[in-house]
């Protein structure tokens, strides 16, 4: 999540003084038409910034939920595949490894959020997932699809995706410094905590992909490939959150997205902490 339009607050994250209209808008849209009956009063307001506060948690957090666990059930993919295919590169996969663990971890941390809030995480899809998008466009085919052993196998395709990945994890870290400055994440001391904790592991993560083209003398990201990576972010930003917060149709998960998980876990797991 992450480039041309860079604040997940923007553009339409509306402050109480710009309109509390607007806010009673939202929610008559979601089933709160309570807040347009009569003058509103400022217990009122109050009630309606609270729903929006929670709304707009509840969908990002659902998306980094997302994101998060496609990010680590890819990298085991690819992962698999590296061993297969370079089996002496224990430095480079080990560093992968390591990138994969902390994917789990922020994962549970996410997990953990929603089950203190007693409730399941908003059922969003690929269509929000940053890397998702970027190996469609790349790739032209969906993560499911893609063989991986195929890819690692072409050093053309192993440096686009080196490419793809650092770039994606470059612009997660940019959205998280955006987010630790946002006033709903700082009131939620928990939630801080967790983005505070992906700040710092960030720059681990595309540390490896940028190193191992740099070993191999190959190209740094074109500014095509950083277009494509700023578009996806605004499309994000711009039309599919708007979307999905006014949707009175969008459902909560049922089950949790590892439930699913087939392939073991890294060595280097750890517990989430916050």
């Amino acid at each position: 999540m992450r480039g041309g339009g860079e604040h997940l607050a923007a553009p339409f994250f509306i402050e109480p003084s710009q309109g509390v209209s607007i806010l009673k808008f939202y929610g008559a849209v979601l089933g709160h038409e309570g807040d347009l009956i009569g003058d509103p009063s400022e217990t009122q307001d109050r009630v309606t910034l609270s729903w929006f506060r929670r709304r707009w948690l509840d969908l990002v957090a659902s998306i980094y939920i997302y994101n998060e666990h496609r990010g680590y059930t890819a990298l085991d993919r690819i992962i698999a595949a590296l061993r297969a295919r370079f089996p002496g590169e224990h430095e480079f996969i080990a560093e992968i490894e390591r990138h994969r663990a902390d994917e789990h971890k922020h994962y549970l941390m996410f997990k953990r959020w929603f089950e203190k809030r007693g409730t399941m995480p908003l059922l969003v899809d690929r269509t929000c997932g940053h890397i998702d998008r970027f190996i469609e466009i790349m790739f032209g085919s969906r993560i499911n699809d893609i063989d991986e052993l195929g890819l690692v196998a072409d050093r053309r395709n192993l440096e686009k995706m080196c490419r793809v990945v650092a770039l994606t994890e470059r612009r997660g870290h940019r959205q998280v410094e955006v987010l630790l400055r946002h006033r709903f994440v700082l009131a939620d001391h928990q939630l801080t905590k967790i983005f505070q904790v992906i700040k710092v592991d960030e720059p681990s993560h595309w540390a490896p992909y940028e190193g191992w083209l740099r070993r191999n003398a190959a190209r740094e990201p074109a500014w095509w490939e950083r277009g494509i990576d700023a578009f996806i972010h605004s499309e994000l930003l711009l039309l599919k959150l708007p979307v999905l917060f006014l949707n009175p149709f969008l459902r909560r998960r049922t089950r949790w997205p590892d439930e699913a998980d087939a392939a073991p876990r890294s060595r280097f797991d750890t517990r989430a902490t916050a």
